[in-house]
């Protein structure tokens, strides 16, 4: 079994060996191109489908409110 130690030296040779790799470049190459790709498929992100569902849901309260009034307008005047 390994103690700690060794541990921490294997973790600190990956850490040397990631920080001189173009690691950090790829990932962030990688993260600009998925956040074009979502933008090009006009994704958006779950907090905005949630504002824009209640918005929605505002909306379609509104619109049958709107139309209940009508019915009794359209009710009166026969």
């Amino acid at each position: 079994m390994l103690n700690n130690e060794k541990l921490n030296e294997i973790s600190n040779k990956i850490r040397e060996i990631v920080k001189d790799s173009p690691l950090p470049d790829i990932e962030k190459n990688i993260d600009a191109l998925l956040k074009g790709m979502f933008t090009k498929m006009e994704l958006v992100t779950r907090e905005e489908f949630d504002v824009q569902t209640e918005v929605l849901k505002r909306t379609r309260q509104k619109l049958e409110e709107l139309e209940k009034k009508l019915y009794e307008i359209e009710a009166r005047k026969k």
